[in-house]
């Protein structure tokens, strides 16, 4: 089973509309603020003989980077605008981007048919998932990880509703990247901090790490401070 065509629809106009280049929307923080911080907390878990996928990837900033460390990078997103994004903005070629849903098993069977056992790269999916298709995105990482892979995944934290609830209902409105989102029905679902670590632990995957981290993103306040949403961040490993 697929993503809605509801889902779909929302993630395609969100990024036909969103504006070309690094940084244009409200999570594109630069590499230096965002994988780089995360990868001393992944990197001895990692294989680096594996491929590494960044599932989400949307317009490929994080992946170029991955790509950079890491022999092969492959960003996957359900969203054929985010590709068309991720790929004029690496005219090097030194990442591999695909228009893949990670909630179809087929999909996911196949590359991992192709690539074999991979490391995953994911941040903010599962809160930006529909809640149906929550289990299925984990039950297809799972799959992807097979035997030696291992997954860093990044998610919004119970306390970030109320910074964005903040951002939403100040003075002169929300910043104009946090608008986007709100006005193509994306804005992150609440969900509390315990549910990705029992999702994992229901598919076979126990976690070797984890802490809580802030996501720098690329709006500011008034005052001229970068805006930051508090997240949970955490390694996984397959359990057997």
């Amino acid at each position: 089973m697929s993503a809605s065509s509801h889902y779909l629809r929302a993630w395609e106009d969100f990024w036909r509309d969103a504006p070309a280049g690094e940084g244009e929307v409200f999570w594109d923080s630069d590499p230096s603020l965002t994988a780089e911080i995360h990868l001393p907390l992944f990197e001895a878990h990692f294989d680096s003989a594996l491929p590494v996928v960044d599932l989400g990837c949307g317009n490929g900033t994080q992946t170029r980077f991955l790509a950079s460390r890491y022999g092969r990078a492959i960003g996957i997103d359900l969203s054929a605008a985010a590709i068309g994004h991720a790929r004029a903005d690496d005219p090097a070629g030194v990442a591999e981007f695909r228009r893949l849903d990670a909630a179809d098993p087929e999909a996911i069977g196949a590359l991992h048919d192709e690539l074999g056992d991979a490391n995953i790269y994911m941040r903010g999916v599962l809160h930006q998932c529909e809640t149906a298709d929550r289990a299925r995105v984990v039950e297809n990482i799972a799959r992807l990880l097979g035997r030696r892979g291992r997954i860093f995944a990044v998610e919004p934290a119970e306390a970030s509703k109320e910074v964005m609830m903040a951002l939403a209902h100040s003075p002169g409105g929300p910043p104009a990247k946090l608008q986007a989102i709100f006005e193509h029905g994306i804005a992150p679902a609440e969900m509390a901090d315990s549910v990705i670590p029992e999702l994992l632990a229901a598919y076979g995957l126990r976690m070797v790490g984890g802490g809580q981290l802030p996501l720098m993103t690329t709006e500011y306040r008034p005052d001229g401070t970068r805006i930051e949403i508090p997240t949970n961040w955490l390694v996984a490993e397959p359990a057997g």
